[in-house]
């Protein structure tokens, strides 16, 4: 199981190496320098809104798939259909829900308007998801990946060439035009992952099943409540900095900014949860050791993760002025504090995860809830005095007590004992990295790279990662299909 994880887990990373960086930053990142901090800031504020409540478009159903699917392959086609339809009564209860609560907090006629597009566009994406939950199950982890990319290049594609090629013709860039954009690369997305999904299990009927869709939103409740509570701690921050802080806006887009590469990696980091939750589901329902599978992605992505974090950290300035061409030294001092939180994403990422397949949902649960109260009540504190940094400092202290509290039940249930030797090695990795990172001056691209590189080797020494496990892992890859 480690041989296949670890052979699709490149295939995937390659993919996304090659399509999301340009996306994010040749795409998104010259959005925002094209129409300003206050433009991208509201249209950043009303994305976070829309995934807030967008589990009404799941509720669970997708991580419930994916496991149940991993479990039991022949149910794909029996139930299609009828979540499909199931899925169109959540689309219009979220729309209803979100706009209301648009117009308490008094958004105007045109970031309603944003808003409507913008939750038609998590509809496509949840419908994608979905399309792919099924992929993930059936392990066609090669498929899954191809999909997942596909709405990328198609917006680098269509969105490239009004940035890059402007026509004396065409009205000045708005981010109305981006949010359309977008909205045709999903729906394309969509179409092509559903003639995929239908090859692969058969065409479903379509039919509204009142009594079945009342019994998968019951089963599929305990995720749905994970995933809200989970997305409010993480998205929340950046509207509440739009609406509390005097000159939110603008705030919301100096956090936009620091968030931007936050979020890119997060997209990597997704793929080990992606590939790791149906590995893992399959290995509790067959009773196998999940220990050997969990030190080593632990070790991997978050001894990685430590690396990225700090070298943004030391260096917020420098890095965001490779992307950026206004406002750097503002975003810089959220920037800095907002990386740190990737650690914490990751550490919950790999041990949420494993308990999510374990089905621990009810501590995982009470753990987000805990974590949107603190999450809340340090935004209220901060952000009228500090505004984006106060925000990048409550999801830091989020983020790190969430995943700390995880990954101490992780190892009580799992019986999990790190011996002297591990515990010594990651410590001494560490701190050894912090002292080489702050000595190493980063000015140019090449500093940068040679950071990146310093901390790998400091990887393999403190044996994170472990060239005996890799040759293990690696050799056999021709031999999977």
């Amino acid at each position: 199981m480690q041989k296949k994880f670890v052979s699709n887990l490149i295939l995937i990373v390659l993919l996304n190496l090659l399509v999301k960086p340009l996306a994010i930053f040749g795409i998104d990142a010259e959005v925002q320098n094209e129409v300003g901090a206050e433009q991208f800031g509201i249209y950043f504020s009303l994305l976070n809104f829309s995934f807030l409540f967008n589990i009404l478009l799941d509720f669970g159903i997708n991580n419930f798939t994916t496991k149940n699917v991993a479990q039991h392959p022949k149910i794909a086609s029996k139930y299609f259909g009828k979540i499909l339809t199931a899925r169109l009564v959540l689309f219009v209860i979220y729309v209803v829900v979100s706009l209301s609560i648009g117009l308490v907090l008094k958004w105007n006629g045109y970031e309603l308007y944003l808003l409507l597009l913008l939750l038609t566009n998590q509809f496509f994406i949840a419908l994608i998801a979905y399309a792919r939950s099924h992929f993930g199950g059936l392990m066609l982890f090669k498929t899954e990946a191809v999909i997942s990319v596909l709405d990328k290049i198609l917006l680098i594609i269509i969105c490239g060439y009004y940035l890059y090629f402007p026509q004396s013709n065409h009205p000045k860039f708005e981010i109305e035009t981006f949010i359309w954009i977008q909205l045709v690369c999903y729906f394309i997305t969509l179409v092509v992952s559903f003639i995929v999904l239908f090859s692969k299990i058969g065409k479903p009927v379509i039919r509204h099943n009142k009594a079945f869709t009342y019994s998968i939103i019951r089963k599929s409740f305990p995720y749905a409540l994970l995933i809200l509570l989970m997305m409010i701690y993480t998205r929340i921050d950046s509207v509440m900095v739009e609406r509390i802080h005097v000159n939110g806006k603008a705030e919301a887009g100096y956090y936009a900014q620091g968030f931007r590469l936050l979020n890119a990696l997060f997209m990597f980091a997704m793929i080990f949860s992606n590939l790791l939750f149906p590995i893992f589901s399959k290995m509790f329902k067959q009773k196998e050791n999940v220990i050997p599978m969990l030190a080593m992605s632990s070790k991997l992505l978050i001894g990685g993760a430590l690396l990225i974090a700090l070298i943004s950290f030391f260096n917020s300035e420098f890095i965001l002025s490779i992307i950026y061409k206004n406002d750097i030294f503002i975003s810089a001092q959220s920037f800095k504090y907002i990386m740190l939180s990737f650690v914490g994403m990751c550490a919950t990422l790999i041990f949420g995860t494993l308990l999510t397949a374990r089905g621990d949902l009810k501590f995982l649960n009470i753990t987000s809830a805990i974590g949107i109260l603190i999450n809340i009540i340090i935004n209220l504190i901060l952000i009228p005095k500090y505004g984006a940094v106060g925000a990048s400092i409550a999801t830091v202290v989020t983020q790190t007590l969430v995943s700390i509290v995880q990954i101490n039940h992780c190892f009580k249930t799992l019986s999990v004992r790190l011996s002297m030797k591990q515990s010594f090695l990651f410590t001494s990795y560490v701190i050894l990295l912090i002292v080489v990172l702050y000595y190493i001056p980063i000015d140019s691209v090449s500093m940068l790279l040679l950071s990146i590189l310093s901390g790998l080797i400091l990887m393999f020494v403190f044996q994170l990662i472990q060239l005996k496990v890799l040759k293990q892992l690696f050799l056999p890859i021709k031999k999977i299909k």
